[in-house]
């Protein structure tokens, strides 16, 4: 892979070459191998030019899981087509982490945290869990007062699926089935819970 030179970017075009190679970093080496110096060598400029735009490395990190999380809001909504939107989307929430696994650590990590810091990786996370609460308003088996606890239930049963198969507690071949068993599970399950 060839190293493009520093008079490839122009202005404004820096700041997403940054996190395209701090993504590809991610993607190959999780969240240790994600580095301002590593970043800009990637990109072909010198350390100090990421200050312009990079406070310092979770500035960075913030700006890829604010990306990763509007990502992942259009993963969701784009999934729900027909009746079943609690369902369709529990299963493209697990798709999107197993596809973007190092992503998927990043944004639901600690960085998360931090809201009053990040305010754009606060308003993306924001928009990610709204498209849950619309899919539960959707079944129209919610009432209005349980929205939001619909919406947490469901998030916490995808991301607690999704991490098991990452972490390889159950098995990532089997990760398409399982999902589905579950998805589809009677009783107190994910769709069930929103009277799918």
């Amino acid at each position: 892979m060839s190293t493009p030179t520093r008079s490839t970017y122009h202005h404004g075009h820096l700041r997403p070459a940054l996190i395209d190679a701090a993504r590809a970093l991610l993607d190959a080496g999780g969240l240790e191998a994600v580095g301002l110096r590593e970043t800009a060598r990637r990109v072909g400029v010198s350390a100090t030019a990421t200050y312009r735009h990079f406070l310092d490395k979770d500035s960075l990190l913030a700006a890829v899981a604010a990306e990763g999380f509007r990502e992942f809001a259009k993963a969701l909504s784009d999934s729900v087509q027909g009746g079943a939107p609690f369902s369709a989307m529990g299963k493209a929430y697990v798709e999107f982490a197993l596809a973007h696994p190092g992503l998927f650590r990043l944004m639901f990590g600690p960085l998360i945290r931090d809201r009053e810091k990040f305010p754009d990786l606060a308003e993306a996370s924001d928009a990610a869990f709204a498209g849950l609460k619309g899919a539960a308003r959707a079944t129209g088996n919610v009432p209005e007062t349980q929205v939001d606890a619909a919406a947490y239930a469901a998030w916490s049963m995808v991301h607690g699926l999704s991490r098991l198969i990452l972490d390889g507690v159950l098995p990532p071949e089997h990760a398409a089935d399982i999902t589905d068993a579950i998805l589809k599970a009677p009783g107190p399950a994910f769709a069930a819970y929103a009277g799918e």
